[in-house]
């Protein structure tokens, strides 16, 4: 069970994809890799760290979270109305990306926003806060000032504390 969890926190955050012919594919050329961690205070069996590669867009994509070997760990793909992860073992399908990321995660994580924070800039549509080297937005601190060497950082305050880090392959 705590392993079947890991993997399907490893598959959402950085995170999610399933293959299934029903869904659009992501738009092409709008990529994003490198590395990811969670981090979830208190829980290290809802922390992973692992290689990634995001395409597409919040409202139609894929995640795709490999091992340091290079083994898949995670995919998930998204539509509208529509997602699914595949962890390896079985396929699982949500209403929503928000929805498989916090049945994934058990936290309320906003994955489609990190479209836009790993690009350095806050979510359209949702209110944002100026920050030293960052902004405050959906309740993260969002930390771009190394966004040039490829890094990114948000932190969640309240409980429990969750840190998503990104080192964005070619920046």
């Amino acid at each position: 069970m705590i392993a079947r969890r890991r993997l399907a926190a490893a598959a959402v955050s950085s995170a999610l994809l399933a293959g299934c012919a029903a869904l659009a594919p992501p738009v092409p050329g709008d990529r994003l890799a490198g590395r990811l961690a969670v981090q979830v205070e208190g829980d290290a069996q809802r922390s992973f760290s692992s290689a990634f590669e995001l395409s597409g867009s919040a409202e139609r994509g894929r995640l795709v979270l490999t091992s340091p070997l290079g083994t898949q760990m995670g995919r998930a793909e998204w539509s509208p109305g529509r997602a699914e992860l595949d962890d390896g073992r079985q396929q699982r399908h949500y209403a929503d990306l928000q929805d498989l990321a916090e049945q994934a995660l058990g936290e309320r994580v906003p994955i489609a926003a990190l479209f836009d924070w790993l690009r350095g800039r806050p979510t359209p549509g949702a209110p944002s806060e100026p920050q030293p080297g960052g902004f405050e937005q959906l309740g993260w601190r969002v930390d771009v000032s190394r966004r040039d060497a490829g890094l990114v950082e948000a932190k969640r305050d309240s409980t429990p504390r969750v840190t998503v880090r990104a080192r964005l392959d070619a920046p």
